[in-house]
């Protein structure tokens, strides 16, 4: 039997805040599966894990605009997205915007 922190045994949940964490070192990292509100939906498999909201916030964007930051979380997560992950909805911010945006 393996080893529960191997990657097979995680959710893609888990999988993503360790992917994130790792790439981003992010200062607040909130990952929300989404799946259940698109049942039905294109891309949605029976299963779910298809579907998340991601805040990150991250010194790693300070002088990234939205579409660099966005790049970069995808590229990060792209085996996620070959392996059946439909959907991300993005926030991404700078400690300094998070703070501004009062969350």
């Amino acid at each position: 039997m393996g080893d529960m922190n191997e990657p097979n045994f995680l959710s893609r949940a888990e999988r993503l805040q360790a992917v994130l964490t790792q790439a981003f070192a992010p200062v607040l990292l909130r990952v929300v599966d989404d799946s259940a509100h698109h049942a039905g939906h294109m891309g949605a498999a029976a299963g779910g894990q298809t579907h998340y909201s991601v805040l990150l916030v991250s010194e790693a964007f300070r002088g990234m605009n939205r579409v660099a930051r966005s790049r970069a979380v995808h590229e990060a997560l792209a085996a996620e997205f070959a392996g059946g992950m439909h959907a991300l909805a993005l926030r991404l911010r700078t400690p300094e915007e998070h703070e501004r945006a009062g969350e």
